[in-house]
């Protein structure tokens, strides 16, 4: 966490709070953040004076642009920007702050630390890291079912690990990749070189409708994410699969197993997906009733990402 939905909604939210805005000075109060420059004192007179003009995402990294220079801000688990009054004051866990010249502060937290921030001058920093190896976007007019299988077709490795790798394709974490192959039917132990044109079809839907889908509902607030007003994404209450060990499968009513697949959990219904030879078993103990209110539950949710996916360009 983060993912690109909960990405997304963050850009969409400062490209509202930020752009048009001036900063008037950088204040850094935990340097290891910043990786290029790692000096807090070059990093903030590069800024001084520069505006913000728009914020742009590759994969799960943030693009703040500026006249002249881009600030490449990945938010790793916990990282959170907020817009508050540079009077305010701060939390613990605020880390670098952007003071600008109309007395508002764009302030970066983080609880954990992991956060990063890199400045290059403008067009340099999408053939440099850690931009420069990201694969297909997966909301972009280029990413084709074709796309997918060109990319991924070939290799002889689980699909799960694959979707997971930000060098094939960019965005995916966890949450995603496990509700992407409930939807597509497709068990995350298949070989990605055995997938059949059919199933990659399916796949590139399942992506595209899940991500829209999750995008159009802020993301999903699992753990601890909000955007940058504070807000709680809402796509949580529509997961099928992810985070549902032991509950009936939305589908077919089938119980949903966690297993660890490329070391992740990982979670997944035999029934509709089928497992290769060797992968794990389903779970049991799912009561008839929960079967059935989960199926009809889930037989909603999926109307509703198919229409979602049905409105996709």
């Amino acid at each position: 966490m983060p993912e690109l939905p909960e990405v997304e909604t963050v850009r969409r939210t400062l490209s509202e709070l930020i752009v048009g805005k001036r900063i008037r000075a950088v204040t850094v109060r935990l340097p290891r953040i910043l990786q290029k420059p790692d000096d807090p004192d070059v990093f903030g007179t590069m800024l001084e004076g520069r505006t913000f003009t728009a914020v742009e995402r590759r994969g799960k990294f943030l693009r703040l642009i500026l006249d002249g220079l881009v600030l490449v801000s990945h938010l790793r688990m916990e990282g959170r920007y907020g817009m508050f009054a540079d009077e305010a004051p701060l939390d613990k866990h605020t880390h670098v702050i952007f003071h600008f010249t109309d007395g508002t502060a764009l302030r970066y937290t983080d609880v954990r630390q992991f956060g990063t921030m890199h400045l290059f001058p403008a067009g340099e920093e999408l053939v440099s890291p850690p931009l420069a190896k990201l694969g297909l976007e997966p909301l972009e007019a280029g990413f084709t079912a074709d796309a997918l299988r060109t990319s991924l077709g070939r290799r002889n490795t689980k699909i799960k690990p694959l979707l997971l790798n930000q060098e094939w394709i960019v965005g995916l974490g966890n949450i995603y990749v496990d509700e992407a192959l409930h939807l597509a039917g497709i068990h995350p132990e298949r070989m990605a070189g055995e997938l059949k044109p059919k199933d990659w079809s399916r796949l590139h839907e399942a992506i595209v409708t899940t991500l829209s889908a999750a995008v159009e509902a802020g993301g999903s607030s699992v753990k601890s994410y909000v955007n940058g007003q504070g807000e709680m994404g809402m796509f949580q209450h529509r997961l099928r699969v992810y985070g549902r060990t032991g509950e009936a499968c939305p589908v077919c009513g089938n119980a949903i197993a966690k297993s660890v697949v490329g070391g992740r959990g990982t979670h997944v219904c035999a029934k509709c997906q089928k497992p290769p030879k060797g992968a794990a078993g389903p779970a049991s103990g799912v009561s008839a009733a929960a079967s059935k209110r989960y199926r009809e539950g889930g037989n909603t949710v999926k109307r509703r990402l198919d229409g979602s996916a049905a409105g996709h360009t």
